[in-house]
C-alpha cells in the first residue's frame, strides 16, 4: 500500500486532533490544556497544508498556505493571551488546575 505525502499528512493531522482532544478533556491542569489546544491547532494547520499541493508536478496551491500563514499569527496571540490568563488564575487563587476546590 502506497500512500501519498497529502494522505499521510492528512492521516497524521487526524492521529494530532485525536490527541489533543483527549488531552483537553482528561486533563485538568490548565497548562496542559493550553498545548492541547495548541496541538488541536497545529493539527488543523497541517491538514490545510496537505490540501494545498496534490500533485508532484503541479504548482501549489497559495490559498492553504496563506490560510496558515495567518492562523498561525493568530494562534501565538491567542496562545500568549491564555498563558497570561492562566498566570492571573494562578496568582488568584494559587491553584493551577480545573479539579473541585471543595474536595
Amino acid at each position: 500500500m502506497s500512500l501519498e505525502p497529502y494522505q499521510l499528512y492528512a492521516m497524521t493531522a487526524g492521529l494530532i486532533f485525536g490527541m489533543s482532544l483527549i488531552g483537553i478533556f482528561l486533563r485538568r491542569h490548565i497548562f496542559h490544556k493550553i498545548i492541547a489546544v495548541n496541538m488541536l491547532g497545529a493539527s488543523v494547520f497541517l491538514l490545510l497544508v496537505s490540501f494545498g499541493a496534490r500533485d508532484a508536478g503541479a504548482f501549489a496551491d497559495p490559498v492553504p498556505h496563506a490560510m496558515v500563514i495567518t492562523g498561525l499569527v493568530v494562534a501565538v496571540s491567542a496562545s500568549a493571551f491564555a498563558l497570561a490568563l492562566a498566570r492571573r488564575i494562578y496568582r488568584e487563587t494559587g491553584r493551577s488546575d480545573f479539579s473541585d476546590p471543595h474536595e
